[in-house]
């Protein structure tokens, strides 16, 4: 295995994982502050929408993180999602979760990672309403806040808490929901968190044994893959290949759970409606 990368420090001198949290930090209070205040809301698509407050936070992390790394790339959800991914790129979300941010429910982070050609080095997942910073390096181990986290170590599906977000596509949507009536009550229970990046620090953190998402853009998983692999977690696409911040699917959690859920979604093929592998 490669050598983890020697990570950049920044214009003023501090680790590149450092200025993350501190930036997610200051993100994440930006968007305590106006949580459950009345918003502008812009309607991207059914249940996707956008505030004055995702822009105003993605604002925040462009000019923090470009005055530290003038020379990286920034990829992010609101003004910056077409940035090519060679060489070093932070990828954001400001505010994931905004449909619960919207509607007043305190399940929402800021998500920040930092990628080398792709590869995420360093991870950053802020979750102001619980005061929760979960964070890696690469070979660094993942944590949230001062403590090491592990993901599950559940033996099988059956054991399983399963978290699970539908997106922003309804034939997807559909299909995972169908996807849950074939494997019910298979299982331990089903969250559905409504924000992915959480979703995916959950199951690097065990409280999660799997997760499964079928719609996801680089700036919902960069952080998150991060974290599972430092947490000792099996993170894939959907069909068990290596996931990267381009695949669209994800499954993670318990390597052996994650294994039981390939082996019964092989042998359920014909009556789940799964979508096609990527090409990325």
């Amino acid at each position: 295995m490669a050598s983890p990368p020697v990570l950049p420090i920044g214009v003023s001198g501090r680790p590149a994982i450092d200025i993350a949290r501190d930036a997610a930090h200051e993100a994440g209070a930006l968007a305590l502050s106006r949580f459950r205040q009345p918003h502008e809301i812009t309607v991207k698509g059914r249940g996707d929408l956008l505030t004055e407050t995702d822009l105003a936070v993605e604002k925040l992390l462009h000019r923090t993180l470009k005055t530290e790394f003038p020379k990286h790339g920034l990829l992010s959800e609101e003004t910056a999602s077409t940035t090519p991914t060679d060489g070093w790129v932070w990828v954001i979300d400001p505010i994931d979760g905004t449909r619960n941010f919207v509607s007043g429910i305190p399940f929402y982070c800021v998500n920040v990672a930092l990628c080398l050609d792709g590869d995420p080095v360093v991870a950053v997942t802020h979750d102001p309403n619980h005061e929760e910073t979960f964070w890696a390096t690469r070979g660094g181990g993942a944590w949230v806040n001062d403590s090491p986290i592990r993901a599950s170590v559940a033996p099988t599906v059956a054991a399983s808490v399963l978290g699970v977000d539908l997106g922003y596509d309804d034939g997807r949507g559909r299909g995972l929901i169908k996807l849950l009536l074939e494997l019910f009550p298979g299982m331990q229970s089903v969250r559905i968190p409504g924000s992915a990046a959480l979703g995916l620090a959950y199951a690097a953190a065990g409280r999660y044994d799997l997760f499964v998402h079928h719609y996801l853009f680089p700036w919902d998983i960069a952080a998150g893959i991060l974290l599972v692999r430092e947490a000792g977690g099996k993170i894939t696409d959907h069909t068990g290949r290596p996931v990267g911040i381009r695949r669209w699917t994800v499954l993670c959690g318990s390597e052996s759970a994650h294994a039981g859920f390939l082996a019964w979604q092989e042998e359920h093929a014909a009556q789940l409606d799964l979508p096609e592998p990527s090409n990325e």
